[in-house]
């Protein structure tokens, strides 16, 4: 367990409603080692992002965890991350998401933020936050000259490469990335990635990086996860699931990407049938079974457990 920096053992997130409960994460299992850049994929209404909610203790009211256990370096956190007091969050687990206004006041300079960021974590005086401040944002790649301005005095990339900078100046062991490069353009997408993996490498931290796009996980991560209806369907190192797919999930997203090696702008991309369930409408046994070209007889009443980093009936005696 030493090297391992989280541990999730069968969490199960419910919001309930007048007519029951919805359930968005059901019994999901996962580890991630220190210094591991791990992908979770799916499409939207997977439950990629209520994971990382759960995580860091930020799944809203009347949602709650129902059940599992969250373990950060060996210290329980499921029961400790969501108390507005936690140390935890921001210190020991820091979030980047998809929009970096979002996290911006954009009524205070960038550095003010990060000085206050800073001393709340890290109770040090204001003459060395403020040094530790200018040094993170030389980290990321901004002038110092810049630690005056204002969120909407930088574009797109500069203002996620603040976050990212604000995410770090605590140190944290884990950094939980939700959809970091979505509303960017694809070249300031790839250096904010690259900036991601360069700084997370050289500080040890890990990385749990949330997205929909498969070149995303292939260019940075160490090992993906990939949900479906809140369930996890494969886990495994991103260069074997990219090449060898199991699942017939899997096997769908990765065909459904387009690729510029074929050269062929013509060609179709393949489209899973159907569309993900609504929470309020599961299918009764795998998931999903309503849109796989494999369904078996026992897919339909049965519930697949991962065995091997699978969970299919396909695979199930291997």
């Amino acid at each position: 367990m030493s090297d391992l920096i989280l541990a999730v053992r069968n969490l199960r997130v419910v919001f309930p409603h007048r007519h029951g409960e919805l359930v968005p994460i059901d019994d999901i299992s996962f580890d991630i080692r220190r210094g591991e850049i791990i992908g979770f994929v799916g499409e939207s209404g997977a439950g990629k992002s209520m994971t990382g909610a759960a995580i860091i203790g930020l799944i809203d009211p009347p949602g709650y965890i129902d059940r599992g256990e969250i373990w950060l370096g060996g210290e329980r956190i499921d029961e400790q991350v969501s108390d507005p007091a936690s140390r935890i969050r921001g210190k020991r687990i820091s979030m980047v998401f998809q929009d970096p206004l979002t996290s911006l006041n954009p009524l205070r300079t960038i550095g003010d933020q990060l000085v206050e960021t800073i001393q709340t974590h890290l109770m040090i005086g204001s003459d060395q936050a403020r040094r530790k401040a200018i040094a993170g944002l030389e980290e990321v790649g901004i002038d110092p000259g810049r630690f005056g301005a204002y969120p909407h005095e930088f574009s797109g990339g500069m203002r996620q490469r603040v976050v990212i900078a604000l995410a770090l100046c605590a140190e944290p062991e884990l950094i939980i990335a939700d959809e970091p490069t979505t509303a960017l353009d694809v070249s300031v997408q790839a250096q904010v990635l690259e900036l991601l993996k360069r700084l997370c490498q050289e500080r040890g931290a890990s990385v749990m990086l949330i997205t929909h796009d498969m070149g995303v996980i292939a260019e940075t991560t160490d090992r993906v996860a990939v949900l479906y209806a809140g369930r996890l369907a494969e886990i495994g190192p991103t260069a074997t699931l990219l090449t060898q797919p199991k699942h017939p999930y899997t096997r769908g997203l990765i065909a459904s990407t387009p690729s510029v090696e074929t050269g062929d702008i013509n060609t179709k991309l393949f489209q899973i049938p159907g569309v993900m369930p609504r929470l309020d409408a599961l299918p009764t046994g795998c998931r999903f079974h309503p849109r796989c070209e494999h369904v078996l007889a026992r897919c339909e009443h049965e519930q697949p457990q991962l065995t091997a980093g699978t969970a299919c009936f396909l695979y199930g005696d291997e």
